[in-house]
């Protein structure tokens, strides 16, 4: 029911948005450019044709791969349908995540190295020197970490190497932080800058460690078992000894398998956007027997969902059917105990009750609004100035827990310089360095001896096309970022985003690795290059696979990589995109480190067509009636306003000026991010492109990339296309 309220409510502010957006601004009337999409007044149904008429080749292709039984098939079939994604235009991959130069006294891979869930932002483990580690240094000991990778070792051979190279371990660390938790309900977010500080606070029933390995937590053991009526239930042993306490570190309960079961309803109550993925988008989707039925509010009795606890210490688990990447996902927050206790003692409350705006209603509304189990309590929270964790004096893993005193530090990013002096000052523990850093950095004769080139993490950040734009203003205060165009000029665009080719020629146009040039340097500005949304090395078929690729059935052999095979579709179908590179790092392939898009030849081909079809529309596009696109960047800051512009010239140039990219300068970072990031539903999105927005995997499977993209509110990411 609260779903069907919000819907509503949605589509009377999106008629208003509508009605705003179509206004004649003096410049002649707008409705004189045809919109194919206008027969459809009701909003989910112009989304939906919309997308299908962008996105309906990857929907049919990915429906497909997720009723494989195989799971060689399955990632086979799913490159397919990535294949179509890309293929589509909708997004342009940007980067990876990571790849940059950076200076740190972090020890390398010493906290988790797993590329998915939220176990890679647990640092209470980590090793850290009173000064900065030295390039040399930190690639000897990413030789060692290959060599001991699955031992268990590496951490006690580090610690032990640091000393001997002169370096003195301490047990605090800080680092800057750039947005403020907006609640501290980790079950209650989808956001990264929630999760990456309340993940602290607590611990799973398992964790990867520094070596890429799944090991216990709050559970010592599981077994799996396969059911009579094709379902399949975990159960796991909890270790005892485990409790909660509040923010001044009281004890306030003893850790349950019950406390799991409290999790999962909350989850499924909050509805923040990630329990999906464990009640999918229908019944036959559903994860968990029943998750679905629940959260769609077709059943109340949350005693029949498959999340039970049999006594204090026994919690199980029944799936739907038996799910490969299940012992992936326990890592990420969807799977977080909660204190029923501690809860219903903060005001929450479960089921039809839940309210979070109902008096005495304070749970997650501050960091002493929760309880840990976790290695820190949250000592201090003082909003754009310091997070500080403090060690949970109860915590049953102390033994483990390297740094005592973990603090987040507010930089808004205005000074290109401050992360780099806050860590040679020692204010800060390291830092990425950006431009104008390297060149400080070499002047002060820092750089040589002390940046490193950071890993490229499975982050994929990139370019969303607004395929149904509404708004012109930010939905937050009707003021930040607005659009300079005029209501034609609006329209117009609008409407050429619909064609594919059109999406096409700007992606082929923009040159990313000048993109990159402006905040990572010219040295790396091709480091972390992305061509795709899942990285094309993240799964290897674990078997041979034949699948249809064009009109040829093609046979792949075992550790055959997921890049592969969305580039054999590609070429197939003809698209000019290099998405893999068999010659790639030494010979492995990568889809990281070189550009497969940028293509002026290319991107006037494809535009070519797209001037071709939209003048059967009645609409022309040429330098003298150019289509406009907005973008809005951060201004305060020299790389945001560099990067958007050196986009801006490559598009304009290649296409010769018959695309303007209009860059709309935003004063602070949070203006930026309400016109996408922060957007609830997609005609919220205020923008034509935004670059400041990507995802990362939840757990072990291309799924967790391209379930994003799912159509009626079902994927995360669709709303950054404008839609649902």
């Amino acid at each position: 029911m609260r779903r069907v309220i919000a819907l509503a409510l949605a589509m009377a502010m999106c008629a208003n948005l509508c009605a705003c957006s179509r206004k004649n601004n003096g410049d002649g009337d707008a409705a004189d450019v045809h919109d194919p999409y206008a027969e459809y007044e009701d909003y989910n149904d112009r989304c939906q044709a919309i997308y299908d008429g962008a996105l309906g080749e990857f929907y049919t292709a990915y429906e497909k791969a997720k009723a494989a039984d195989q799971v060689a098939m399955r990632y086979a079939l799913m490159a397919i349908a990535e294949a179509k994604l890309l293929a589509s235009a909708v997004i342009l991959p940007l980067n990876a995540s990571g790849g940059n130069y950076a200076i740190s006294r972090l020890a390398p891979y010493t906290v988790p190295t797993v590329q998915w869930g939220n176990d890679n932002q647990r640092f209470h483990g980590a090793l850290v020197t009173t000064s900065p580690i030295t390039a040399a240094h930190r690639e000897e000991m990413k030789a060692q970490w290959y060599a001991l990778k699955g031992t268990g070792t590496y951490k006690s051979w580090a610690a032990d190497y640091l000393q001997e190279k002169g370096y003195t371990l301490k047990n605090s660390y800080t680092i800057h932080y750039s947005s403020d938790p907006q609640t501290w309900d980790v079950l209650a977010t989808s956001k990264s800058a929630d999760a990456d500080a309340i993940v602290n606070t607590y611990d799973g029933l398992y964790a990867y460690d520094c070596e890429g390995q799944l090991r216990s937590a709050l559970a010592t053991g599981n077994k799996k078992t396969e059911n009579n009526d094709g379902t399949v239930s975990y159960t796991f042993y909890l270790r005892s000894g485990a409790t909660w306490v509040d923010s001044q570190g009281r004890q306030v309960a003893a850790v349950k398998a019950d406390d799991f079961v409290a999790g999962m309803q909350h989850l499924l109550d909050a509805k923040a956007g990630l329990e999906y993925l464990v009640a999918g988008h229908s019944e036959e989707e559903s994860l968990i027997v029943n998750a679905y039925a629940y959260s769609s509010g077709s059943l109340t009795d949350f005693s029949q969902v498959g999340v039970k606890a049999v006594d204090d210490t026994t919690l199980v688990y029944t799936l739907t059917k038996d799910v490969p990447y299940f012992m992936t996902m326990l890592g990420y927050s969807v799977f977080a105990p909660m204190s029923r206790e501690y809860y219903t003692a903060q005001g929450g409350k479960f089921g039809a009750e839940y309210d979070t705006t109902a008096p005495g209603y304070a749970y997650g509304k501050g960091p002493d609004k929760i309880a840990s189990c976790g290695p820190y309590v949250v000592a201090n929270s003082t909003a754009e100035n310091t997070i500080v964790f403090k060690e949970n004096p109860a915590y049953w893993n102390k033994e483990n827990v390297n740094i005592k005193t973990f603090t987040w530090s507010y930089s808004d990013g205005k000074d290109a310089l401050k992360g780099y002096q806050d860590t040679m000052s020692g204010a800060v523990d390291g830092a990425n360095l950006n431009v104008s850093s390297i060149e400080k950095a070499k002047a002060d004769g820092t750089f040589q001896r002390l940046a490193f080139v950071g890993l490229s993490e499975a982050v994929t950040s990139m370019v969303f096309y607004n395929l149904n734009r509404q708004a012109t203003k930010n939905f937050n205060d009707q003021t930040g970022a607005a659009s300079p165009k005029t209501a034609r000029q609006q329209q117009r665009a609008l409407v050429a985003m619909y064609n594919v080719h059109f999406r096409r020629a700007i992606s082929y146009a923009a040159d990313r690795s000048a993109y990159n040039a402006q905040s990572k340097g010219e040295d790396l500005k091709t480091t972390a290059l992305r061509n795709s949304f899942t990285p094309g090395d993240f799964v290897m078929l674990p078997e041979a696979v034949t699948v249809q690729i064009g009109e040829s059935a093609v046979t792949y052999e075992a550790g055959t990589p997921y890049g592969r095979i969305m580039q054999d579709q590609l070429e197939a179908d003809g698209v000019d995109m290099v998405v893999w590179d068999e010659t790639a790092q030494g010979g492995n392939g990568a889809s990281d480190g070189f550009d497969g898009w940028n293509s002026p030849e290319a991107a006037v081909r494809e535009l070519e067509i797209a001037i071709r079809e939209l003048e059967q529309q009645g609409m022309r596009i040429s330098p003298e009636e150019p289509i406009y696109l907005d973008i809005p960047y951060f201004s305060g800051a020299d790389h945001y306003t560099n990067r958007v512009n050196a986009y801006k010239q490559s598009v304009e140039k290649a296409l010769g000026g018959a695309v303007k990219i209009n860059p709309v300068a935003c004063a602070d970072m949070n203006t930026v991010y309400y016109s996408g990031y922060y957007i609830g539903y997609g005609y919220e999105a205020n923008f034509d492109l935004y670059d400041l927005s990507g995802w990362g995997p939840d757990y072990g499977d291309p799924q967790t990339y391209l379930d994003t993209f799912l159509p009626q509110y079902a994927g995360y990411l669709t709303k950054m296309l404008g839609l649902f």
